[in-house]
């Protein structure tokens, strides 16, 4: 039984990228919310980006060296093995000292090590799998972790079927309810309420393709009369604003990065994004319809992957990478058009959503330490 008296001394392991740290974040938060009293560690990879998003979340953070392997031969993958010695003794350490009820792992360099260490030493681990093709890592782990959480049915192909909870990817509240947001959004953004908005995401770094597929196609969304809202990231900015001040085009809305996710969302009548296990779930969510275009530079084209579990059930379109450049407007204007076809799409890709997934880790989390 779970002791609502008792300091509990909880471990999350992992991160690389946002698809990691937020599920972990939320996680934490759903944990902390119904138990207040307890103690949250996080470990991340030394010079990854949760080092500095656990703090900002109240969190705190240790970090290891580990790194991954690189594709090609590089003097980095010499280090390799002494990374992951150290990173192992490292989280041996961690482990020792912090005494932890139970270790979460969410993915990322540093979730092998700490799950690792905490399996030698008994204690329970509860492994998070935000996609629909396991990471070899997660695959090692499941292995003697006594909790499989996952986002997609059928992943009984990975892990054992025992111990798979179906439990959806942990999104961020505040897009869990968006209705009455839509007014602040056009507002906020400086959109113009009579026109349909288009909203790009690239993520916060930038995906080239969906932004080269923008460029080559914002006059004709402009002939069409949609605005666009456009999230370029961090490393083509500077290009994209400047590419954009010669086009002398006003409908075309550049943001670096889009803090404000859920009026972004609110103001949106068609997205296009990356397939990122944390995008597709929050756009789950929102119930929009939704054009996805994978990105080919991943493991396991596993983002592909993730897309077609939402194809293959009519809930979002799909365009290779590939193909993206001069063929994004027109799967625009087909959506903006046929009204039939965005209600099925939103209805059937809000149907998928799992808005409870963080409240129900914590289940699962309860269970392990009871």
């Amino acid at each position: 039984m779970i002791n609502e008296q008792r300091t509990y001394r909880i471990l999350i392991s992992g991160g690389g990228t946002g698809g990691h740290i937020y599920p972990a974040i939320a996680i934490a938060n759903a944990w902390k919310e119904k138990h207040p009293f307890s103690e949250i560690l996080f470990v991340g990879a030394l010079g990854k980006m949760e080092m500095q998003k656990v703090p900002e979340a109240g969190y705190k953070i240790k970090g290891l060296p580990v790194a991954g392997l690189q594709r090609s031969l590089t003097i980095e993958n010499l280090k390799f093995p002494f990374k992951l010695l150290k990173s192992l003794t490292q989280a041996s350490q961690i482990i020792k000292d912090f005494n932890p009820d139970a270790v979460v792992g969410v993915g990322g360099y540093a979730s092998g090590p700490v799950l690792y260490a905490a399996q030698v030493k008994g204690i329970p681990t509860l492994v998070q799998e935000q996609n629909s093709y396991a990471g070899l890592t997660n695959k090692i782990l499941a292995k003697r972790a006594k909790k499989i959480c996952v986002a997609y049915p059928e992943m009984d192909r990975f892990f054992p079927t025992d111990r798979i909870a179906y439990t959806g990817n942990p999104v961020r509240k505040d897009i869990l309810d968006l209705s009455g947001k839509r007014e602040k959004a056009l507002a906020h953004f400086g959109l113009d309420p009579a026109k349909k908005t288009l909203l790009v995401l690239g993520g916060s770094l930038g995906a080239r393709t969906l932004n080269q597929a923008v460029l080559a196609d914002m006059q004709k969304l402009d002939n069409e009369g949609y605005q666009v809202l456009w999230q370029c990231g961090k490393f083509y900015f500077q290009e994209m604003k400047s590419r954009l001040a010669d086009s002398g085009l006003k409908k075309i809305h550049l943001h670096e990065f889009i803090r404000e996710m859920d009026l972004a969302y609110a103001a949106a009548d068609v997205i296009v994004s990356r397939a990122g296990a944390l995008s597709v779930s929050e756009l789950s969510l929102v119930g929009k319809p939704v054009i996805f275009i994978p990105s080919p530079n991943v493991a396991e084209d596993h983002q592909t992957k993730n897309a077609m579990a939402y194809v293959s059930h009519e809930a979002a379109l799909l365009v290779k990478d590939s193909e993206a450049v001069g063929a994004l407007e027109q799967q625009v204007t087909k959506l903006m058009k046929d009204a039939k076809l965005s209600g099925e799409l939103g209805r059937n890709i809000r149907n998928m959503a799992k808005p409870d997934a963080a409240d129900a880790i914590v289940k699962e989390i309860e269970q392990l330490i009871a």
